[in-house]
């Protein structure tokens, strides 16, 4: 089986979406199956027509005379788009398109699907047009956000088949009158392999940042708005006086950085927190065994309700315990007492309490851990994941012959 993927973005960019689909062709590969791989031209910074990295080639899409242009721009998207996926069709021969969100490349890849008799499936990954509210490009029920949702629901319905990371969004998509047999839940996972135990803090690293003999809350990740670190510095600020030794360290950057900052300065726990910016992905595992408790305060929103996370996941792959927001992306994945522990969304009294629960059941702390890997081993792990795309592909087919 040869496949053809269509992605926003992909490697060398680091983030999720990028993470998931190197685990996907990765997997894919592992099970004789060619993968043949395109970007968008929302992939920026490419050096050349056609790159490789990780052993993996990828064709990519050069932006085009309207991509500085309001609204157009997104336009400018599928029409280059399609030109690119004729061009990369005329050379590679493939059974099935796979058209990983945004919706912009189910539109491009809709009509060259057709054209050439090809099934094609459609993956979403999230709501693109409620990321866009959190980040404060548009708001809810905007013209903008309305047309987006129309375009994610024009390319569902035309779709041979369909596929979503959680049940959150697979509701989302059925409340939009799309049949329940036509979608099929592949959710994240992690690769068991690539995520060691860690045992023991790095004491080099500690000393460098001055955690040592410290209690520590951590997040490594973007700094988005809907990740809730405010709550965090605040949770921080209310449990200083009880809790002298306990320390805050955020990893990465992202548009809250200077706010959360500011934040830090404003409560007085300027001292406490420790801001280190990006750090080299193959340190990443160095900066997480100094923490005790990850922290994912996420706020709540259509997009934390309805997506699930991947960091969770990895931390409980690393044997490290996660406090967590109720919302529902996170119930998906945590179960409160066992893999960790859930907090009320949007309360910093209630993450603050549950703070001091969790430092207070340390006793508990090697089952849960041991709890939360045994939940990604068994059934968050990538092999068991990717499997489901095979029954997905067939039914891509036969929907297209009808």
């Amino acid at each position: 089986m040869r496949i053809l993927h269509v992605f926003d973005h992909s490697l060398p960019l680091q983030s999720g979406y990028t993470f998931r689909s190197r685990a996907i062709l990765r997997e894919q590969r592992a099970r004789g199956w060619q993968t043949v791989h395109v970007t968008s031209s929302k992939h920026y910074d490419a050096k050349a027509s056609v790159e490789e990295f990780d052993g993996l080639k990828f064709y990519r899409t050069a932006p085009g005379a309207l991509t500085k242009l309001p609204v157009l721009n997104q336009w400018d998207v599928v029409r280059t788009l399609k030109a690119r996926l004729r061009e990369v069709l005329a050379q590679e021969q493939v059974n099935v398109i796979h058209v990983h969100s945004p919706c912009l490349n189910g539109m491009a890849a809709a009509a060259v699907a057709h054209e050439n008799g090809l099934p094609w499936v459609y993956e979403m990954r999230a709501l693109w047009e409620d990321a866009a509210v959190d980040h404060g490009t548009t708001k809810e029920g905007s013209l903008r956000y309305r047309a987006a949702r129309a375009m994610e629901t024009w390319t569902l319905k035309h779709a041979d088949a369909i596929t979503c990371i959680c049940e959150g969004l697979r509701r989302d998509i059925m409340a939009r009158g799309i049949a329940a047999e036509r979608i099929t839940v592949i959710p994240n996972a992690v690769d068991i392999d690539q995520f060691q135990w860690i045992d023991r803090k790095d004491e080099a690293l500690a000393e460098q940042l001055g955690l040592q003999g410290k209690t520590v809350l951590g997040f490594l990740g973007s700094f988005y708005g809907y990740e809730g670190l405010d709550m965090v510095l605040d949770a921080l600020a209310q449990l200083k006086g009880r809790y002298p030794d306990l320390r805050a360290l955020l990893v990465g950057g992202g548009p809250q950085e200077a706010a959360l900052k500011a934040q830090a300065q404003t409560l007085g726990i300027a001292d406490r927190v420790v801001f280190t910016g990006r750090v080299p992905h193959h340190d990443v595992n160095r900066y997480y065994s100094l923490v005790d408790l990850l922290v994912y305060a996420r706020h709540r929103m259509r997009l934390t309700d309805l997506v699930t996370p991947l960091k969770p996941l990895e931390a409980m792959a690393q044997g490290k315990l996660v406090v967590a927001s109720d919302v529902g992306g996170h119930q998906e994945l945590i179960r409160d007492g066992d893999t960790g522990f859930l907090f009320a969304a949007d309360n910093v009294p209630a993450l603050a309490a549950t703070i001091e629960r969790a430092l207070a059941a340390q006793a508990q702390w090697p089952a849960m851990l041991a709890n939360g890997r045994q939940f990604v081993e068994q059934e968050r792990n990538w092999t068991r994941s990717i499997a489901r795309y095979e029954t997905v592909y067939a039914d891509a087919a036969r929907n297209a012959r009808r």
